[in-house]
């Protein structure tokens, strides 16, 4: 794991390139804390920045930026090729020799035999690459199929700029960084910015699954071109499903499962796993320890707060796998501390608050191990999600009505405001048995409101998972764009609503929530995180499964379950889904009130010239106040507050 940066521009001498190049990967430190590297072509003014988190061959023979053999490709690479050393002999019976044991040196050899594209989609792995062909004076960044490591891009001054991070692009001195206020419309609705924006004007995210080969450094209509299509792998999967039987589901799934952890677990240097206790992440230990000699080092953040902790759960499947296990319970005021850290480590706006637990568990592996397999992907691949239930369902029972008697229910909820709501639940919760008693009945009458009058599925799934439902009218001349929710030609053809939720997930929150965040918390202390779940072998057999397999009932991962019961207690990981969250709602009324109120000062917000300050504040009082819950609505402003230079 490693960061990468470079640039093309004209005009300038070997020595200043050298020196922008290493300035730009020193603001990478972070992700690569063991070397650093350097290499520029000066008649064409490219240069290329390399920090490295030693993970496979820790010698010298690893040092980036690498040279192929024949010297034309050189190139720098952020993750890793876990399949490198099963193609390596076929490279050497081509006559490919080989200085050391790195995956960058044979993936440079792959380069030289097969050229970049058909060498790319022989690689398993999590990776985003930047390789400059010397002959072809052609620059490829290349970025892995699901997402997992991420690239930016973008021209700014004539200037090609790319790196992990933003942060390694703006102490470029040609950086322009005007915000782009239709991402931040975008940002208000889904507590992230979706790809291919960015928080500025001038950049882009590389979409995952693509290549994007640049013949001159200046800005063009060329467009990333895809080598794997999230789209066409759905739809082949759902056309020519597994027809087996259950068992047989779950013991192909098993076998794909067990050697993706087995690729995952080739390291040169200490190793572990994240272990919540849920399916997904008791998935990958158990699958761990049964290819260990060794107990597998496990590790689980808990808190005291009783509607938040897992970590009980997770040491009782420490203790069944007879894992190495270290837990830490967290104190509100450690988890608070983190918080000023959170514009820095992602560099642009991001509010999923599970961004905190994920790095104080990774800031708690750091201290023992240098990887950590992760269990994430789960719920996208197998059904996971409760908003796949309700969203069926919703719909389900919606779809019956028309459109307009629908439209007139939603108004019908609105009448009250969700306080009366509340009081009318009150008066009658005694009358009603316990299982039909519950809170924040008004909120839940007016999110109801908000997904009456959709008029499609996939509208009323993008209603499910929004925040501001019209951020439009809360960013100041913020227009929203089109994204893989609202763009129908990014959409694959599936004929389950469920199919096409998954879907999205994969190709939206996936790739720029969960895995922006687990990038980002990991490489904030230089932990390599690995998640298997996302082997793009697993993938593809997941969407061949019958959705039977997945979600049976109100019950998601069931094919997953059947894998993990053969070597845990199903009384040991059957229980509700909790998340990873944290009780933002009470500290922004308690510990977090003046942080916050400093914020969303009105005179503040209006100097800005970014948000609306009345809707805000309206948010903001009711939350003080109780008589709302507005806490993803809130998080996300002062994420953005916070970041704001």
């Amino acid at each position: 794991m490693c960061g990468i940066t470079g640039f093309w521009q004209a005009g300038s001498d070997e020595q200043e390139l050298v020196f922008l190049a290493k300035h730009m990967a020193d603001c990478l430190r972070h992700r690569g804390p063991d070397d650093e590297g350097t290499w520029v072509d000066g008649p064409t003014g490219v240069g290329l920045g390399f920090r490295r988190l030693a993970i496979l061959d820790l010698t010298a023979e690893g040092h980036q930026p690498m040279l192929s053999a024949s010297g034309r490709f050189v190139m720098i690479f952020n993750g890793e090729v876990y399949n490198y050393a099963r193609f390596r002999p076929e490279l050497e019976s081509l006559g490919h020799r080989f200085r050391g044991r790195s995956d960058t040196e044979v993936m440079l050899a792959a380069f030289e035999e097969w050229g970049v594209a058909p060498a790319v989609q022989r690689f398993i792995g999590m990776f985003a690459i930047a390789v400059w062909d010397r002959r072809e004076k052609c620059l490829h960044l290349i970025r892995d199929r699901l997402g997992i490591k991420p690239l930016y891009y973008g021209w700014t001054k004539g200037v090609l700029l790319f790196g992990s991070e933003l942060k390694a692009l703006r102490v470029h001195p040609a950086f322009e960084g005007e915000i782009d206020r239709d991402s931040l419309a975008l940002f208000l609705r889904h507590n992230y910015i979706p790809t291919p924006k960015t928080i500025y004007r001038s950049f882009r995210k590389l979409p995952p699954g693509t290549i994007l080969s640049l013949h001159s450094g200046s800005e063009s209509e060329v467009a990333p071109q895809p080598y794997w299509s999230a789209r066409q792998m759905a739809e082949a999967g759902v056309q020519e499903p597994f027809t087996g039987s259950e068992d047989a589901a779950a013991e192909e799934l098993e076998a794909l499962l067990r050697d993706a952890v087995a690729l995952r677990m080739i390291a040169d240097v200490p190793l572990g796993a994240f272990l919540s206790g849920g399916i997904d992440s008791s998935t990958v230990v158990a699958l761990m320890q049964a290819q260990s000699n060794l107990p597998v080092r496990t590790f689980t953040i808990g808190f005291h707060e009783a509607d938040y902790d897992e970590a009980a759960d997770a040491r009782a499947v420490a203790r069944h796998l007879e894992t190495d296990h270290t837990e830490l319970y967290v104190t509100p005021a450690e988890a608070q501390e983190v918080i000023p850290q959170l514009p820095t480590m992602f560099d642009e706006p991001f509010a999923d608050s599970s961004q905190i637990p994920t790095y104080l568990i990774s800031r708690l592996a750091r201290q023992d191990v240098t990887v950590s397999l992760s269990g994430d992907g789960g719920d996208e691949l197998f059904g996971g999600y409760n908003r796949y239930f309700w969203g069926r369902e919703l719909w389900g029972r919606m779809s019956s009505y028309p459109s307009w008697l629908r439209r007139a229910g939603a108004g019908g909820l609105r009448l009250l405001t969700p306080g009366a709501w509340d009081g009318i639940a009150h008066l009658l919760q005694p009358l009603l048995p316990a299982a039909l008693r519950e809170k924040q009945v008004g909120s839940k009458l007016h999110k109801l409101a908000g997904v009456l009058g959709t008029p499609s599925p996939e509208a009323l799934y993008r209603e499910l998972v929004s925040h501001w439902p019209a951020p439009e009218e809360i960013v100041t001349s913020g227009k929203e764009a089109p994204t893989a929710l609202t763009d129908p030609g990014r959409w694959a053809r599936l004929p389950d609503f469920t199919q096409r939720m998954m879907f999205l997930d994969l190709v939206s929150y996936l790739p720029d929530d969960i895995l922006t965040k687990v990038d980002r918390a990991s490489m904030a202390v230089g932990l390599e995180a690995r998640v298997p779940m996302l082997d793009h072998r697993v993938v593809e057999f997941a969407w061949r499964l019958p959705l039977e397999l997945k979600v049976t009932g109100n019950s998601g991962k069931h094919i997953l379950r059947q894998v993990l019961h053969r070597h845990v207690p199903r009384e040991l990981v059957e229980r509700p889904k909790m998340g990873f969250g944290l009780p933002i709602d009470s500290w922004l009324r308690g510990p977090l009130r003046t942080w916050a109120e400093d914020l969303l000062q009105d005179g503040l917000l209006q100097r800005q010239g970014y948000l609306r300050p009345g809707p805000v504040r309206e948010k903001w009082n009711e939350h003080l106040s109780g008589t709302r819950n507005w806490q993803y609505l809130l998080w996300d402003v002062l994420m953005f507050q916070a970041w704001l230079p």
